[in-house]
């Protein structure tokens, strides 16, 4: 995530982290053999960093695998961790060089080496999966070494390829263990992160043992970690409630959220901010029913957050109006200026204009067991059939098949949680709105496409502001995605659990080594 002497600066607002108790706990020293069992709902795609883009993953391979860089709680720039130092050469921003710290070794006890960084970024580029991270490194043209020297050569000026260096796409594997064009598929992990993966059952459970061998920017690895995941958040709240864990994240149920009293001696109950968002998509391609601007603004004129946000998840996440966040750099209200209020009466202007019969009918798809996903996509279909206008098909989809389907161009609309990769708007561009983004909503734009790839020239990231005020304004018009909700990070832990306010800090980093027994 993000180049060392850039000469980026921290102009982006950092995502502050405020624990609701106002406790701030110190490890102890006892109960050091005894494992930390954490509960989530979110689910992992793959144990290959080159076949996964999605928070459950990414959230274990931050534990299990190391990047050139990483990121400290809070921080907007990135620090060595398998790199001894990482810089531009230069000051075109198309050239990017890493020294390899010495003496990392693989669980096979082979040692790391340059080689070994470059096979990783080459094959996630060369193996492109439908539901990988290939298109966080579009810029990236060649990668060669020397010694422990890697020498990234980009396309064009990017100013944010060392935040993605950061990112899982930046995951190093052993090249000994790896294929080279196809993702592995069986339940082991050769990284060199703080933790090892002990054994891995999918769907249920990942159970993580400090790495004595580690060598990074992390001072001290943590606590043996049992991570297990729950189909849906009434399951975890079932395991939570029966003490079957220490930790819940992501994500107890909104009534449960909305319901925790920071005072509750059981628990401890931290809230952070997040750059978590949670949008619409939408199937622009010709032949598809939505495929007609006019209809997606329709659309747009008749989604009403603030009834979502209340009546589906209960006032803990925030109404969005906005490609990007807020609390990140280039935040505007796009979507409120193009759209300020329901109106079924411009909706059917718009329908009217673009000569389509209505209702309209299309499919929404959505993640089974997703969190509130199958309640959201009702809410949804009831605001949009109230019109007269629409008529919605709901259909869900288990996870790794909705991935699938949205990926392969399936779907004619569909909801999607967005983690950002890191604390930069370009997380919120070239993925979701540009040409052959993650997405895969078939939109492009010259236009959009070009304000993006303008954006990445700025070392000094607020320079990069009136782009992205410029995509934003774009993205309104042409409706590719509907921005519905901007996330609050909750964690759960028992009270015999520190270190849950250091978990994450709202930017999609995962830190089991922070938990500690107290």
């Amino acid at each position: 995530m993000r180049s060392v002497r850039t000469r980026i600066l921290a102009t982006l607002l950092v995502l502050g982290v405020v624990g609701v108790g106002g406790w701030q706990l110190l490890p102890s020293g006892g109960s050091v053999g005894r494992t930390i069992k954490v509960g989530t709902t979110d689910e992992v795609t793959s144990l290959d960093p080159a076949g996964a883009y999605d928070a459950g993953s990414w959230a274990l391979f931050n534990n299990v695998f190391q990047s050139l860089l990483a990121f400290e709680p809070g921080s907007v720039t990135p620090v060595p961790d398998a790199a001894e130092s990482c810089a531009f050469v230069g000051s075109d921003l198309r050239t990017y060089r890493c020294v390899l710290r010495g003496g990392l070794t693989f669980p096979s006890g082979r040692e790391m080496t340059a080689k070994d960084v470059k096979y990783s970024f080459d094959r996630v580029k060369k193996i492109n999966s439908d539901v990988g991270p290939a298109a966080l490194l579009d810029t990236l043209e060649s990668v060669g070494t020397s010694g422990r020297t890697i020498t990234f050569r980009l396309s064009s000026p990017d100013a944010t390829f060392p935040f993605k260096v950061a990112t899982g796409a930046g995951a190093i594997v052993d090249s000994t263990k790896y294929p080279a064009a196809s993702l592995r598929t069986d339940d082991t992990v050769d990284g060199t992160g703080p933790y090892e993966l002990a054994t891995y059952t999918k769907g249920k459970k990942a159970v993580l043992t400090p790495n004595d061998s580690y060598k990074g920017e992390i001072e001290s690895t943590g606590r043996p970690v049992e991570l297990d995941y729950y189909g849906d958040s009434n399951k975890l709240n079932t395991a939570w409630k029966a003490k079957q864990l220490d930790v819940a994240y992501r994500q107890l149920p909104p009534d449960v959220l909305a319901g925790l009293n920071p005072s509750d001696p059981g628990q401890r109950v931290s809230e952070a901010d997040s750059s978590e968002v949670r949008n619409l998509y939408l199937n622009t391609r010709a032949g598809k029913p939505l495929h007609d601007v006019k209809v997606r603004q329709a659309m747009a004129w008749l989604i009403n957050r603030e009834q979502l946000a209340a009546s589906v998840y209960e006032g803990t996440v925030d109404p969005l109006y906005s490609l990007i966040p807020a609390g990140i750099t280039g935040h505007t209200t796009s979507f409120f200026d193009s759209y300020p209020e329901p109106s079924v009466k411009k909706a059917r202007a718009l329908l009217t204009e673009a000569g389509v019969t209505t209702p309209v009918s299309f499919t929404y798809g959505y993640g089974l067991n997703s969190g509130s996903a199958a309640a959201e996509a009702k809410e949804l279909k009831k605001q949009l059939e109230a019109s007269g206008l629409f008529k919605v098909t709901l259909k869900g989809y288990e996870w790794t098949d909705f991935q699938k389907r949205w990926a392969t161009g399936k779907l004619d609309a569909y909801a999607v949680g967005w983690v950002a990769d890191y604390p930069d708007p370009d997380t919120y561009g070239s993925p979701l709105v540009g040409t052959d983004g993650t997405m895969n909503t078939g939109y492009a734009s010259n236009q959009v496409d070009h304000l993006i790839q303008d954006s990445q020239r700025f070392a000094d990231r607020g320079e990069a502001e009136q782009d992205f005020h410029e995509v934003q304004a774009s993205i309104a018009h042409d409706v590719p995605v509907i921005p519905l909700w901007q996330a609050k990070e909750y964690v759960v832990t028992s009270e015999d659990v520190g270190g849950g306010q250091y978990l994450s800090d709202g930017t999609g980093v995962f830190r089991l080594w922070r938990l500690n027994w107290i």
